[in-house]
């Protein structure tokens, strides 16, 4: 593989990566499971040291193993091709394609706010409850023609990847700016009260409705059931930083500048996400982040400080968020699929390099399937179902370094994780309590992901059979 990454574009695709539509929507999910904007930034911020955690801890791997397939090299190194395989399976059936699917629908869907014909208009098809949408079919092009850019070559996506990204973040930073500087009246100080005290001054109508949406009283247990069931969309906002892994061997110096933008990258992204936060609870009341219109939180806040041009900068921002998040996703996702592939593990032609030395069999699959998702209008549920199986893939993985230390302590290490072993036993905590709580409070967000992955299994003895044979 050509080596044509740099530090700063690794570092872009990590942040153009993890921003794409979450940032602008969750908050609203978030205070309903909270009710305090307190307790909401108390989430970012573990959230972000979870990252963060997670990051760093990869950072040895990366160094370890600096070639093409990311994660999937590392799970498949340490555990073996089974537990490889599996994560393999779940990238390529929810978490990336399920994640390009729901990132090119916000962008759809923005998209209809500057151009209203397309809510209106009539489904190209519908039979009972399912129908083509042209917001669908939108997404379906924006995800086609992003795989096309990146057949063409690294140097395509690479430029779009900085290109856009780089426009998202002094957006987003001039977003912060003037949440402070134009807001006359400032809600940091209501939105940070917390507890029953908070509860007991809502209107009647307010905490009517915030008990419909699941919210209590927060103390105790409740605390900890509403925290694990925020962090579902604070945890989905925050990942795919892992994407740049999947690209080592198109990175130069691989074993320094894997770890470096990782850890640049989800610092700084996850520093804007919780100025964001504060920029939302600055600008418009508690209620307003709850029950904004289909939680489109951003759109209530811009609205507060830009007046009635919020709504076109914020619609206009998602659609250069999101376009640039599905660059990185589309970019590093097919990766995974022809290391896999060369492994004996995947499609066989997904394997092999086009003229422009890009795996584009491998892109056009993951398209295609993303593209299928898109269609079938699932990609949210399955996503809420596999935030649990993200945060367990992370965890085996950051687990995978304490193990290497034991099994091989001599190995030469080009990195050595920061704070070792406290910065993964960090990670490992927090996420075992995410786990655990979700088991405990929401179970749908569970299982269901479980089995999917489990899923793989009999597909990888079909195919490892087949081998033998």
């Amino acid at each position: 593989m050509q080596k044509k990454l740099k530090l700063w574009d690794a570092t872009m695709l990590v942040m153009g990566s993890m921003i794409g539509s979450g940032i602008f929507i969750v908050s609203a999910d978030m205070m309903r499971n909270l009710g305090s904007g307190y307790w909401m930034i108390v989430v970012w911020i573990i959230t972000g040291i979870m990252t963060v955690s997670a990051a760093i801890s990869y950072g040895e791997l990366s160094a370890l193993f600096p070639k093409a397939g990311g994660q999937y090299t590392y799970l498949t190194e340490i555990f073996g091709k089974k537990m490889g395989f599996l994560y393999g399976w779940g990238l390529f059936t929810v978490i990336q394609t399920g994640t390009i699917a729901a990132v090119a629908m916000a962008f759809g869907k923005f998209t209809a706010y500057l151009v209203p014909s397309l809510n209106n208009a009539e489904p190209i098809f519908q039979s009972g409850e399912f129908q083509i949408t042209w917001i669908q079919m939108l997404a379906i092009i924006i995800i086609l023609l992003l795989t096309y850019i990146n057949t063409r070559g690294v140097e395509s996506g690479k430029l779009l990847q900085n290109l856009f990204t780089g426009s998202k973040i002094l957006a987003l930073l001039g977003l912060i700016a003037a949440g402070f500087i134009l807001v006359d009246v400032s809600h940091l100080a209501e939105n940070f009260s917390f507890g029953q005290e908070a509860f007991n001054n809502l209107d009647k109508d307010s905490a009517g409705n915030l008990l419909k949406t699941g919210w209590e009283p927060i103390g105790g247990m409740t605390l900890l059931g509403g925290i694990a069931a925020a962090m579902v969309g604070s945890v989905f906002s925050s990942v795919a930083w892992e994407s740049v892994t999947f690209v080592s061997g198109e990175i130069e110096n691989p074993k320094k500048n894997v770890v470096k933008s990782m850890i640049l990258g989800t610092s700084a992204v996850m520093i804007i996400y919780i100025a964001v936060n504060f920029v939302y609870l600055n600008a418009i009341d508690r209620d307003a982040i709850a029950f904004a219109a289909n939680d489109r939180v951003a759109v209530a806040a811009s609205q507060n400080i830009f007046g009635n041009a919020g709504t076109v900068i914020i619609a206009v921002l998602v659609m250069v968020s999101t376009f640039g998040c599905n660059n990185g996703l589309i970019l590093a996702g097919a990766r995974v699929f022809q290391t896999m592939a060369k492994d004996g593990l995947f499609f066989k032609s997904a394997s092999e390099n086009n003229k422009n030395s890009v795996p584009s069999n491998a892109l056009w699959m993951q398209g295609i399937w993303a593209s299928l998702l898109c269609l079938s209008g699932q990609y949210g549920n399955l996503l809420d179902m596999i935030s649990f199986v993200i945060v367990l893939f992370y965890m085996i993985t950051v687990f995978g370094v304490i193990y290497l230390r034991i099994k091989q302590p001599k190995l030469e290490r080009p990195y050595k994780t920061w704070l070792y072993p406290v910065t993964p036993i960090i990670y490992l905590v927090i996420g075992a309590a995410f786990c655990i709580l979700l088991l405990i409070y929401k179970q749908q967000y569970t299982w269901p992901g479980f089995i999917i992955v489990l899923l793989g299994l009999p597909v990888y003895y079909f195919i490892n059979r087949k081998k033998s044979a």
